[in-house]
């Protein structure tokens, strides 16, 4: 996959993004494998990280582009602003699914056995569905 350096690009950016993918990635395929009641699932606050978790896809996307095809002051700003965001997200889903004890440790076991290339999904290019 092309890389591209940037003096408005931090160095570990793309590996706060990788992390913070398969965080999330984690904390949803627990949910889905505790088989989570539609009922007492956190819609609101799913869909909020959600939307995150497609701003770190977006810029993941965005870090490979041809120099120039981008704002990437803009990327950066709203890309770290996004990153600030997630823990809080996914904590505030975690919170609603408190009474189901399975979650966090599905979670836990889930993200040991994640490997950065999915963090890549979903992401033109990058995933092999989309290439």
């Amino acid at each position: 996959m092309p890389r591209r350096s940037s003096s408005l690009i931090p160095s570990d950016l793309r590996s706060h993004l990788e992390t913070a993918r398969l965080d999330t990635l984690a904390l949803l395929r627990a949910i889905d494998q505790a088989l989570v009641p539609p009922g007492d699932s956190p819609e609101a606050e799913l869909l909020q990280l959600s939307e995150l978790d497609a701003d770190c896809a977006e810029a993941l996307w965005a870090l490979d582009q041809a120099p120039g095809a981008l704002d990437v002051e803009a990327m950066v700003r709203d890309t770290l602003a996004s990153l600030s965001l997630l823990p809080a997200a996914r904590d505030a889903v975690r919170s609603r699914l408190r009474s189901h004890p399975r979650v966090p440790r599905l979670e836990s076991a889930i993200r040991s056995k994640l490997v950065s290339d999915e963090a890549y999904n979903d992401i033109p290019g990058e995933d092999p569905q989309y290439c």
